[in-house]
């Protein structure tokens, strides 16, 4: 994992150089209060992945601007915008390996800043001047809106099936990926082929990383997760690894996990009882395999380019995505 990361950051570390200075100087706050809260969830470790992608995508299309890292700053605005408040939803402690927002400056604030990098990032896709982008980033906006809505909905269902957090997840994450890629091919003016096939690359690709994302929450490593062990179920978030393995149980197994789940003070060794069972179950491997096939859709996906460092680079992401846990 750490050589094909190594691989990535040497082809884009000057797009993620560039990526960093665009959004310091475009998030434009009036208030030093919004600097430090947004500061906060920007630049406290993320890996800049979306707005890496719609360079990338853009640069594929053969774009020869000055204003795609700009650009690419609408989605990492956007995807901090909801970070800020799936935590304040969640009832989270912990992101990216710190409190979070609303702990430190308090639940309205939080809530005020997010909706100032959701209008910060609808204001930056307006100077693009592209009625498509405008459309991409509004439809991005009211999904992922109804996915939180959807799991909010189905907050601590035992019942939760496979294809509601199919749905939840196409709405929460994979059409963020998919709208960035396809933003990309926008500004460059690409072909109908090519904006299908970053679309494509984009929602399979996020399909994938939240299944990882998903799986990360099943280890005892919260270095690595970036928050509190168990977070998802302690948040009453049911996912696929979960889901399979209790469809699958028997009935004294079953009866076991749900006693774990349905008691949100679970102890590390409850936890662990339910990873065996998981495991036991095949849920992780159900899932690995999954996201596998996931990622196998989105590399062919860019089969319609030719090949290039920036067509490798794309492979690699969708590789990594990935080797983030197995």
């Amino acid at each position: 994992m750490n050589d094909l990361k190594h691989k990535i950051l040497m082809q884009v570390k000057n797009d993620l150089e560039e990526i960093e200075t665009a959004l310091q100087q475009n998030l434009n706050p009036h208030f030093d209060l919004v600097s430090q809260i947004a500061g906060h969830i920007l630049f406290s470790g993320g890996k800049r992945l979306r707005p890496l992608l719609m360079v990338l995508s853009a640069r594929i299309c053969g774009y020869e601007g000055d204003y795609d890292k700009t650009f690419s700053t609408i989605f990492e605005y956007l995807h901090a915008a909801t970070l800020l408040h799936d935590d304040l939803v969640d009832e989270a402690t912990v992101r990216r390996g710190k409190p979070v927002a609303n702990s430190i400056w308090g639940n309205a604030a939080a809530v005020l800043v997010g909706d100032f990098l959701l209008a910060r990032s609808l204001a930056i896709a307006a100077e693009t001047k592209r009625p498509d982008v405008i459309k991409v980033v509004s439809k991005i906006t009211e999904n992922m809106s109804q996915g939180e809505i959807h799991q909010l909905m189905r907050k601590g269902n035992l019942d939760l099936s496979e294809e509601e957090y199919m749905e939840i997840i196409k709405r929460k994450t994979a059409v963020l990926f998919q709208g960035t890629c396809h933003a990309g091919a926008l500004i460059t003016d690409g072909t109908p082929k090519q904006k299908a096939a970053l679309s494509d690359y984009g929602f399979n690709l996020g399909i994938a990383f939240q299944m990882v994302d998903d799986l990360l929450d099943y280890t005892l490593d919260s270095v690595t997760i970036g928050k509190e062990v168990g977070a998802d179920l302690k948040e009453g978030k049911l996912t696929l690894p979960v889901i399979y393995s209790l469809k699958s149980a028997d009935e004294k197994d079953r009866n076991r996990m749900e006693n774990i789940i349905k008691n949100k003070n679970f102890s590390v060794n409850d936890f662990e009882t339910l990873i065996r069972m998981i495991d036991k179950y095949g849920g992780q491997l159900y899932t690995q395999n999954l996201a596998m096939a996931y990622v196998q859709n989105a590399k062919k996906a860019l089969g319609v380019f030719q090949h290039s460092k920036t067509k490798d680079v794309l492979l690699m992401i969708a590789d990594y995505t990935l080797a983030r846990n197995f």
